[in-house]
């Protein structure tokens, strides 16, 4: 795993040195060495490495990451481009399209997201071919919770986006109040229809952004 540098390194040093991450690191180098595990192993930490914790304007939190080939490149619920985009993705695109108007891309490549200040970040970071879930419970969820405890200690304004239940529990780590929860359902075809569609969180992020005298995001990924 590439070393996180830039201002999440001092913020998130105290992880390193806890039993559980020792642990963690130990079972991932071997998950590497013996499987095939995605994203590539230069890419775990792109969250981080895109979007430095002074930039971040918004998080969106995913569960864990894509487990099929040439998905996962470690932003959630985003794709590299050439590769089909994933059904949630169609769902996100598509509540974007009615809610800002955005014409739907030909690419599910959201690095301009995180360019911007969007956080993208699975709970768990990585995951064994073809096995959904299956990196779960080995220590990255007590990684990222620290990441949100710490996102949730900055004094300026950030959104949390916060689709489907997995995610709404990291609200519990949420009592800042500079900061703004937006709860919904999933974007996946399973629960879409549940309040995802008509929840307008694009628009109510830049809306709360600009009330706070922050550059609201370009949620418009463009055509490749």
């Amino acid at each position: 795993m590439p070393p996180i540098t830039n201002d999440w390194a001092e913020q998130l040093k105290p992880e390193y040195k806890k039993d559980y991450y020792k642990k963690l690191f130990d079972f991932v180098g071997n998950a590497y060495n013996t499987q095939t595990v995605y994203p590539p192993a230069d890419d775990i930490f792109n969250a981080f490495h895109k979007t430095p914790l002074s930039h971040v304007k918004c998080v969106i939190i995913g569960q864990d990451p894509y487990h099929e080939p040439g998905q996962a490149h470690g932003l959630s619920f985003s794709v590299k481009p050439g590769v089909a985009i994933p059904p949630s993705l169609v769902n996100i695109y598509k509540e974007l399209h009615d809610d800002l108007g955005c014409y739907i891309p030909n690419n599910g490549y959201l690095e301009k997201w995180a360019d911007q200040g969007v956080l993208m970040l699975n709970a768990v970071l990585t995951v064994q071919a073809h096995r959904a879930g299956s990196h779960q419970g080995r220590g990255w969820e007590q990684f990222t919770d620290a990441a949100i405890r710490i996102l949730n200690e900055q004094n300026r304004p950030i959104v949390f986006i916060l689709w489907g239940s997995y995610a709404q529990k990291k609200a519990a780590f949420l009592n800042n109040p500079n900061h703004l929860i937006l709860k919904s359902a999933h974007p996946s075809p399973l629960s879409v229809y549940r309040g995802f569609w008509g929840s307008r969180p694009f628009s109510k992020t830049n809306e709360f952004l600009k009330s706070h005298g922050v550059e609201p995001i370009d949620w418009q990924i463009e055509n490749i």
